[in-house]
């Protein structure tokens, strides 16, 4: 049974596709009939894989006793250990190693990793002559042992990249938990901050208080805009996307029509030329369409040249329904154009607008929503359109 604590090596160098070829090749080249990779601490000694000819009995995850070994040695001074002939060794013949297991052939090369921590060797021993002295074989067995160094390296870098990456998810889920949460609770203060503009708006003719009730008023509506946005957000992020009530409604067209009138009276200064053709029966979620237009026409007439018309246009094409909207202006960088429907990307436009960047990539998942698509196209001379397209009915599978 693999002990506890070495667990976790025995599987690591388990994971290395190449050892059970290092352990083969090491013999092949030896000629010897036992190769391992060991694990090797200040008190243990660990088999992590085994390549046994000779039944030495060994199996991964089995521990030698650490001062029976010449690892124990390797281990502080870190070089390599080579005898083909024990019994006729200066040193080795009297060594306690070779008498206590019956060796007459060793080699052993450290496994150091890139921090230079040690982890162990690289092993091969049989109780027959073997003949080391070509230069090659202790050469061959080095670069055997830095691949599973390096191996064990790569894993490490792995594993500490997954946990970083599993912890950036999780404080990215909570920070869409605490966006969630904060603009659910901010509705109920802004609710009566609306609730006492309207109240005070009863009770004063002043035209300086009433002013401000106006602009008290203003604010919460855009305040309320921002918080639906926030919460659409991460509905997005934290459940499947958007959520949408789609059904069969006559009057899109109107609602649309009603959209474009709310987006007229907020920007005054903004000139809007449009076509609406709609038919009956449209199966969509009417709210969310208007939301998709809303913060279209939003986008166009805030970053949009106020010198020229802003061009809406919604049709009936082929079972889909078509939104085009038309704004002059600069164009957009190409470069940017892919960071448009991703939230917060104004930041990382370089927009320094009000908002949180979050408009567009609303309206694109309310076009996935319907099955559809949200595409942009943005030039000098055509100026920048954004096209959303999606099924007009329902269609049974």
């Amino acid at each position: 049974m693999i002990s506890p604590e070495f667990s976790h090596d025995v599987e690591a160098i388990h994971s290395i596709d190449s050892v059970p070829v290092i352990l083969s090749m090491v013999k092949h080249l030896t000629g010897m009939r036992f190769a391992a990779v060991a694990r090797v601490t200040d008190k243990h000694w660990v088999a992590c894989a085994v390549d046994d000819s000779i039944d030495f009995g060994l199996k991964p995850g089995g521990e030698l006793v650490l001062e029976s070994t010449i690892c124990h040695e390797i281990r502080q001074h870190q070089q390599p250990v080579i005898f083909g002939h024990a019994s006729t060794h200066p040193i080795f013949s009297q060594h306690h190693t070779p008498r206590t297991y019956g060796l007459e052939s060793y080699i052993s090369i450290p496994i150091v990793k890139a921090n230079g921590d040690f982890f162990g060797t690289l092993c091969a021993i049989d109780s027959v002559p073997a003949n080391l002295d070509e230069p090659a074989i202790a050469k061959t067995l080095t670069l055997f042992a830095q691949l599973i160094a390096m191996s064990l390296d790569t894993q490490s870098h792995l594993l500490a990249t997954k946990a970083e990456l599993n912890n950036a998810n999780e404080l990215g889920r909570l920070r869409e938990q605490f966006i969630a949460v904060l603009g659910h609770d901010l509705r109920t203060p802004l609710s009566a901050v609306r609730m006492s503009a309207d109240l005070l708006e009863t009770r004063t003719d002043d035209k300086r208080s009433l002013n401000l009730v106006s602009a008290i008023r203003n604010s919460s509506i855009r305040m309320g805009v921002l918080i639906e946005n926030i919460l659409d957000f991460a509905r997005g992020r934290l459940g499947n996307g958007i959520p949408v009530q789609r059904k069969l409604v006559d009057d899109l067209q109107q609602t649309l029509a009603m959209t474009l009138e709310e987006i007229r009276v907020a920007h005054p200064h903004a000139t809007f030329i449009h076509s609406l053709d709609l038919p009956a029966g449209v199966y969509c979620d009417s709210l969310r369409i208007s939301q998709l237009l809303s913060n279209l026409l939003g986008n166009a007439a805030t970053h949009g040249s106020t010198a020229e018309p802003i061009t809406l246009k919604v049709w009936s094409e082929n079972d889909e329904i078509v939104i085009s909207l038309t704004n002059q202006g600069a164009p957009i960088p190409p470069d940017l154009i892919p960071l448009l429907f991703e939230p917060f990307s104004r930041a990382e436009a370089g927009q320094r607008n009000e908002g949180l960047g979050l408009g567009l990539y609303i309206a694109s998942q309310i076009a996935t929503a319907h099955n559809g698509t949200l595409s942009v196209s943005s030039s000098v001379e055509s100026g920048t359109c954004f096209v959303a397209r999606f099924p007009a009915q329902f269609k049974w599978v």
